[in-house]
């Protein structure tokens, strides 16, 4: 029995002399200590957590090289691999998390809307249920700062931009005809429908150098990664119809949209100011394929439209009017691919084409243009740690136009270009902590066209001022070709270019957002011509700038009042250009000085509805009058406009949906037309160029059937 004892007094001593202690304190940067961080040997159920004071400390059988790792909610977790003897009377510090929900967002001359996004403006839902919008994305987008009103164009003016300037991506990859076609004095709309969208970012300038030829601003669309479920959608219109349904297997999904719209009936009913010969009339569909890999997702989206329609407008210098006819097909594919290829690095990779076909007929003249465009790109991304993450890639873009034209007294004259663009880009995102980020990017690009090489810097930094506001900055160069119109009558010439520079201050609360962001662009290389309009026989050069300066307001507040959701954005503008056939620096006839723009929603439990109002100020724009001297030296009076809508739902599934755009009759004047001659008495008459219709009526029925028997149309309208 004495030996038992010894020898169990002898082996619980070797075990004591085995077994090591752990200790140590964890702090903060701002050396404050930490309370209740979780401290543990890697594999081993070895480990303690701080106490008030931060300290640590438990015992161990391990022995030689071990690794201790310590981790805190909203904290890197800290990693330490050593020999265990030596750890002791450690002094940690545990570095904030970068990634965490309240860090800083790099988010100058942004605006983003989706599920996914930290500091949401706009949601996908505002999209398609703003009252002005008609459904639209960019009549919705039309609703926020930097955005200029344009009523009788409908493509989005950006801060003192052109709308040829803002370029539109769907999944990362170019959409080179995103407009539907329409005549003079009508907006148009855009092509794709918001049904398979569930992801918008909205930039009004300093974008990332992924992104090029794009002078203003550039509309990133997401498609949809994976539906919910299966279901369809039935829309019957004043203006047609729609049909949508939705397939999903367990590694796959496919979502048809396809749309019918004819103008006629609306025109027999509510008389506009054009003579149609053939109203307004549209056919088109989209599709999206998606299928999960083992490491990513692969997407397919196409799209198709074709429209055709005839009218004769009135005309200040034809006393029976301008016959106008066309005649548009257009189609769009789009691939791409997204992956993880281990750990630390991803990939997404895609390509687009596009084959546009208008058949123009105005007057006496016939143009046929074709456009065949492709766009490829390869982009890869390094995750080297939490506080820094590199971006790096190429994309190639290849257009081909060809128009055909004939007359009278010309007969198949054709003009034509090839426009290839070879580019590569590099970014950086560097996180000094979650109150202080850096974006760092260059990009450079080679035109074949123009035999020139150029390269455009990209830098923003945002710094977290308190816990709901940060401030930012950023700088970019931006360069971008001229359009078809240019470039199929004239190759030699340059690239025009712009410089940004932006201040944004933001504080994002509660389901509240304040936004103010005040810029400055320098435009140089701009195209100037010498005759009224780009002709065949007109003088180019590249010798045009401009500037444009400005500050942007955002409000939005969705709790205040209970069931009420609204924002208010102002912008203020001052710009000025040398371009096209301008004889002078001057501000540009599609730019308001002012723009004002109130949205409201709000949904009323015992009606089962949503109301919509929407109400749109923008100061009058110039126009020349050749009965004074001076160039572009009068303005318009102020443009009006105030909208209502309402979605009554039926049943959860079933929706009544009306609309009514500028429901109080505003008289707007889009310009004034004069007379190419003055009269005997030496004055140019003019008449006012008035909307189409002064109020457009929209009332639609829509019904989603689903297997969970609740979901509906109401974020498509």
């Amino acid at each position: 029995m004495k030996n038992l004892l010894t020898i169990l007094i002898v082996l619980i001593s070797i075990q004591l002399q085995a077994q090591s202690t752990v200790n140590g304190t964890v702090f903060n940067t701002k050396n404050e200590p930490i309370t209740g961080a979780n401290i543990y040997l890697e594999g081993t159920y070895d480990g303690s957590t701080t106490d008030e004071n931060g300290v640590f400390s438990f015992t161990t059988s391990e022995s030689g090289s071990v690794t201790l790792i310590v981790s805190y909610l909203s904290y890197e977790t800290f990693t330490m691999l050593g020999d265990v003897s030596y750890m002791k009377d450690l002094t940690i510090k545990l570095r904030e998390d970068v990634n965490t929900l309240d860090a800083v967002v790099l988010s100058a001359g942004t605006f983003q809307a989706g599920d996914n996004s930290k500091v949401n403006v706009l949601k996908p839902l505002d999209v398609v249920t703003t009252a002005s919008a008609l459904g639209d994305f960019v009549g919705a987008l039309q609703t926020l700062p930097g955005t200029t009103t344009v009523a009788e164009d409908g493509r989005l003016f950006v801060r003192g931009g052109d709308a040829e300037e803002t370029q539109i991506f769907i999944d990362g990859i170019r959409v080179f005809t995103p407009y539907s076609p329409t005549t003079n004095n009508a907006p148009t709309r855009g092509r794709y429908s918001p049904f398979l969208f569930d992801g918008i970012t909205f930039s009004t300038g300093g974008y990332s150098a992924e992104y090029g030829q794009a002078l203003s601003s550039v509309l990133l669309l997401n498609t949809i990664d994976e539906p919910d479920q299966e279901k369809t959608d039935i829309g019957i219109m004043s203006l047609g119809a729609t049909l949508g349904n939705t397939q999903k297997w367990s590694k796959s999904s496919i979502s048809v949209n396809a749309s019918y719209i004819n103008l006629a009936p609306y025109n027999a009913i509510f008389k506009g100011r054009n003579d149609w010969k053939k109203p307004f009339e549209t056919v088109s569909g989209e599709t999206v394929f998606r299928k999960k890999t083992n490491s990513g997702l692969i997407k397919l989206y196409g799209a198709f439209d074709a429209t055709n329609f005839e009218l004769t407008q009135e005309d200040i210098n034809y006393e029976e009017g301008v016959h106008f006819k066309l005649n548009n097909s257009n189609l769009y594919f789009n691939g791409s691919y997204q992956g993880i290829l281990n750990d630390n690095w991803s990939m997404q990779s895609g390509f687009s084409y596009t084959h546009a076909k208008n058949d123009l007929g105005i007057m006496d003249s016939n143009i046929i243009g074709t456009e065949n465009s492709i766009h490829t790109k390869l982009k890869f991304k390094n995750r080297i740690s939490n506080r820094l993450k590199l971006y790096f890639g190429a994309e190639y873009f290849a257009t081909d136009f060809d128009e055909n034209y004939d007359d009278e007294t010309i007969e198949n004259t054709k003009y034509g270009y090839n426009d290839n663009i070879a580019a590569a880009f590099a970014e950086a995102d560097i996180f000094i902590s979650k109150n202080l980020a850096f974006k760092s990017g260059l990009r450079g690009e080679y035109s074949e066209l123009f035999k020139d090489f150029t390269l455009s810097p990209r830098l923003s930094l945002a710094y977290k001022t308190t816990d709901k506001s940060q401030l930012s900055l950023a700088y970019g160069k931006f360069y971008q070709n001229p359009n078809s119109n240019i470039l199929k009558f004239n190759q030699d010439l340059k690239s025009q270019n712009t410089s940004h520079y932006i201040l944004n201050y933001q504080i994002n609360a509660d389901r509240k957002i304040f936004r103010a962001e005040a810029y400055y662009k320098e435009y140089d290389n701009l195209v100037k011509y010498d005759s009224e309009f780009a002709d065949f026989d007109s003088n180019y050069n590249s010798n045009g700038s401009g500037f444009a300066k400005g500050i942007d307001l955002f409000w939005r507040d969705s709790k205040t009042i209970k069931n009420f959701d609204y924002w208010v954005s102002y912008s203020l503008l001052d710009t000025k250009r040398d371009y096209k056939n301008y004889p002078t620096k001057a501000q540009p006839n599609f730019a308001n000085t002012h723009n004002l723009s109130v949205v409201g929603k709000y949904w009323i439990n015992d009606w089962r509805s949503q109301v919509g109002i929407s109400y749109s100020f923008a100061s009058g724009r110039t126009y020349t009058n050749p009965n004074e001297s001076g160039f572009l030296n009068q303005k318009t009076k102020a443009f009006n406009s105030l909208s209502l809508n309402w979605a009554y739902l039926i049943s959860p599934q079933k929706i009544l949906y009306a609309s009514v755009n500028n429901v109080l009759g505003f008289k707007n004047i889009n310009g004034y037309q004069y007379a190419n001659s003055p009269d005997v008495n030496g004055n140019f008459n003019r008449r006012a160029l008035l909307p189409a219709t002064d109020q457009f009526f929209f009332v639609g029925f829509f019904w989603t059937i689903s297997e969970d028997k609740k979901s509906n149309q109401l974020d498509n309208l």
